[in-house]
């Protein structure tokens, strides 16, 4: 593919912010970005495109953001340089949405969200997870980098349990990006910043809304890690996200967010309530497109014991015993299963790699 991608409908080079969302569904692309001095630039494939349209102005970008938001989230960036959001355009689709500031005008950023919530098979996730969220209570965490699907992930998973189970599921998100229709559940779905006014706050009512089922956009604080695990022990299943690599690293990053003196009890509660870590990265495919690898954890009485006794360094090797029976697996083996079917090249699975070392031994003793 050539560095600059033609746009839909821009043969008048008009600058329509619809017309270039539009784009991105046409050429099966994941954002788009607008930024002074620049094309409107889309991303395929983890590569950033120039769509072959005029550089955009200051008053280009402004324009077209501004075109988007109401008064009161115009109100709010211009306050705070900063704002998140979540929309939909009629015959176009959903978008999550950053506007920021830069030295020289207002840069934005849009995330294409798909309207119809995809299911576990069509991701092509493992079984067990269908097994996992028949839990009635407990901690489940999809973690990873900006951009590696835990959104569409837990949103699989929350429509899974939609289909099949009655259950009141309360989303807290920061915005919210996939939106549920009622099946069998029920959800009561919650913007940070228009419906509430932070997680930890939302958190702390969502205990008697009568909820079965917790979702947590972005475990960012101790108050909201807290308030987690306290649900998650008192007979709610949670979900949540992390921007952690691994998922030995997830357990590390929860324990560490805390000081020194309530770290035992959290380890404490982390044992009990924790169910399971799915680490996720998403990695080009060769010729198109991108495959998901996961590498996923779920808690036994070995690991319980682990985490209570801040042997967490141990939890690696755990993971890589017994995997039929126990159905964990790393991102090492996750990657070697892809070079074996020849779905990624060499120095794809290297560059995403949280083990390089162990990764380049064990592609050596093919």
């Amino acid at each position: 593919m050539s560095e600059e991608v033609t746009a839909a409908e821009g043969a008048n080079k008009r600058l329509d912010i619809k017309k270039l969302l539009k784009s991105v569904l046409a050429f099966k692309s994941s954002d788009l970005h607008l930024v002074v001095g620049s094309e409107p630039q889309i991303r395929i494939d983890k590569e950033l495109r120039a769509l072959n349209l005029p550089v955009l102005s200051a008053t280009d970008v402004e324009e077209m953001a501004y075109s988007l938001i109401e008064d009161k989230q115009k109100k709010d960036f211009e306050e705070h340089n900063e704002l998140d959001f979540s929309f939909e355009l009629k015959d176009i689709g959903r978008f999550r949405a950053n506007y920021y500031r830069t030295i020289h005008g207002i840069g934005c950023a849009f995330r294409m969200i798909p309207i119809d919530v995809p299911t576990l098979d069509e991701y092509g996730n493992p079984p067990i997870f269908k097994e996992l969220i028949k839990r009635e209570k407990g901690l489940i965490l999809v973690t990873g980098p900006t951009g590696s699907g835990k959104s569409t992930t837990l949103a699989s998973m929350l429509h899974e349990i939609n289909m099949t189970e009655r259950r009141h599921i309360i989303t807290i998100e920061d915005p919210v990006e996939f939106v549920h229709k009622n099946i069998k559940s029920l959800f009561s779905q919650r913007d940070v910043g228009s419906n509430t006014a932070s997680f930890a706050a939302a958190l702390k009512y969502s205990l008697r809304q009568d909820p079965d089922i917790i979702l947590i956009g972005e475990m960012r604080d101790a108050e909201t890690i807290g308030a987690a695990l306290t649900a998650a022990e008192t007979g709610h299943l949670v979900f949540g996200t992390l921007h952690t690599n691994s998922a030995p690293g997830t357990i590390n990053r929860i324990i560490d967010v805390f000081a020194g003196e309530e770290q035992a009890q959290i380890r404490a509660q982390l044992a009990s309530s924790l169910v399971a870590v799915v680490s996720q990265t998403l990695i080009p495919r060769i010729g198109s497109g991108k495959v998901a690898t996961q590498e996923i954890l779920i808690t036994n009485p070995a690991i319980q014991n682990q985490i209570r006794e801040d042997k967490v360094h141990q939890i690696y090797s755990q993971m890589q015993l017994n995997q039929q029976e126990t159905y964990m697996t790393t991102q090492t083996q996750q990657l070697i299963e892809l070079l074996q079917k020849n779905v990624i090249s060499k120095e794809n699975a290297i560059k995403n790699s949280n083990r390089p070392e162990e990764l380049l031994k064990m592609i050596e003793g093919l």
